[in-house]
């Protein structure tokens, strides 16, 4: 068997003539794929992040002004934003809607503790089921400092 094989010149003159064929098959294959990939820019999800006014408030009641913001500071409207305890205690979960210009009012009352001097407020995002966002880093936060 092995003589048959030494002896046939189309394996000599065959084989290289199918890498070069696979090697063309396999760049052009190469070249579908990336441009399958490059098409999935429009796919990618975006992070969205929070404004706050204002951004330091004295313990007790307080109306803050939250705005949903994706990276390049454009309003994001319909999420949901929830206000929770930090370092600061709020006596319930509080949340709120965005309207078209992004923005949300809550209605806090932070406190803090007897020998605490500042804290903080935590916001997450809900973001809208219409977009492509999400809200996976941390948010900016609002600072409570000791009134007096």
């Amino acid at each position: 068997m092995s003589h048959t094989l030494w002896c046939d010149e189309r394996a000599i003159e065959g084989h290289p003539i199918r890498l070069v064929i696979a090697l063309a098959v396999g760049v052009a294959c190469l070249g579908v794929m990336m441009s399958t990939i490059s098409g999935l820019g429009t796919l990618q999800v975006t992070e969205v992040d929070v404004e706050l006014a204002p951004e330091v408030t004295g313990a007790g009641d307080t109306d803050v002004t939250v705005t949903v913001v994706d990276p390049k500071g454009s309003p994001v409207s319909d999420a949901t934003v929830v206000a929770k305890s930090g370092t600061a205690t709020l006596s319930s979960v509080t949340t709120a809607s965005t309207g078209d210009n992004g923005k949300a009012e809550l209605s806090l009352d932070p406190s803090l503790g007897p020998n605490q001097q500042e804290g903080t407020v935590t916001f997450s995002v809900k973001p809208p089921a219409s977009g492509n966002y999400r809200d996976e880093q941390s948010n900016t936060e609002l600072l409570v400092v000791k009134n007096g």
